[in-house]
């Protein structure tokens, strides 16, 4: 019963494996002597990471770390707003980043299968790479996602750090934020659907008729809208806006082309490809 194949051992495992990061993590921050915030937080951020992806070896498999993703940015939120004052500035961020979370999370457990399954691009990279797949492993799979979500979250962490106030531009962006996973969660619930009934070689319906990756267009929107409401509340500190574009860049030219070229394989592909957009309604990318 206890074995990499028991769904429920394996959702035990992951979720002992997080407790034990995030606690690591949270002992790191508060011991660092200095008082930089957002470098306190990199390096709890990279050490947690580093706890996951021994994990990882320990259970040979590299989506230990998946969750990572969507629960990270919780944990962050949630120990910067313990006992801050909850003001609507710093509720609105708060709230977009659980519902897009709590969301993401939900659905890899969902689609989590036991210890024994692990991410398709994981594997190819394995295959492609050889004897360089742990360096892979460890920088490409672990650490840098690790990286642009942490960037991703910093405006934030300020919003709780710094005071100011709200304005008309930041409530739309929120609302944006909000939008995008809500487009993350129809996606994904059709996708779903089309699996199940397993109707065709490509979705061609929903929102995956009109672009082949509505799912990669909510993460990219989600993180801007973050982004831009915080920058239009405090334009001098622009440069936080970084970790959106980097996000934006790891879907265009990581993250889509490595889908694209695994649906290539399938007969029709060309013909699909020419007549679906990248992205909803995006039409920049073909």
């Amino acid at each position: 019963m206890f074995t990499k194949e028991n769904r429920v051992f394996s959702f035990i495992m992951v979720a002992m494996v997080y407790v034990l990061a995030t606690a690591s993590a949270l002992i790191i921050f508060w011991a660092l002597p200095f008082h930089e915030v957002w470098l306190k937080l990199l390096i709890a951020d990279v050490c947690a990471t580093v706890i996951t992806f021994i994990f990882s070896l320990i259970f040979k498999n590299a989506s230990v770390y998946d969750p990572y993703w969507s629960v990270q940015p919780i944990v962050i939120t949630l120990a910067f707003a313990v006992g801050k004052r909850l003001t609507i500035v710093r509720l609105l961020p708060l709230i977009a980043v659980f519902f897009w979370g709590i969301r993401l999370t939900a659905n890899w457990a969902y689609t989590f299968k036991n210890l024994n399954h692990q991410d398709w691009r994981y594997t190819m990279l394995k295959e492609k790479t050889g004897a360089f797949y742990p360096i892979v492993n460890f920088l490409g799979i672990h650490m840098f996602p690790t990286l642009v979500v942490y960037a991703c979250v910093l405006p934030v962490v300020y919003t709780f750090i710094l005071d100011f106030d709200l304005n008309a531009f930041s409530i739309i962006f929120f609302a944006l934020s909000i939008g995008a996973t809500v487009i993350q969660m129809i996606a994904d619930l059709q996708m779903q659907s089309f699996r199940n009934k397993k109707t065709g070689t490509f979705i061609r319906v929903g929102l995956w008729k009109h672009a082949r990756h509505p799912n990669y267009l909510g993460e990219i929107l989600m993180w801007w809208g973050i982004a831009l409401a915080f920058i239009c509340a405090n334009p001098s500190l622009w440069y936080l806006g970084l970790g959106a574009l980097i996000n934006t860049l790891m879907f265009i030219f990581i993250s889509v082309p490595m889908a694209d070229k695994r649906m290539a394989k399938r007969q029709g592909f060309s013909e699909y490809k020419k007549q679906t957009n990248v992205f909803l309604p995006i039409q920049l990318f073909k």
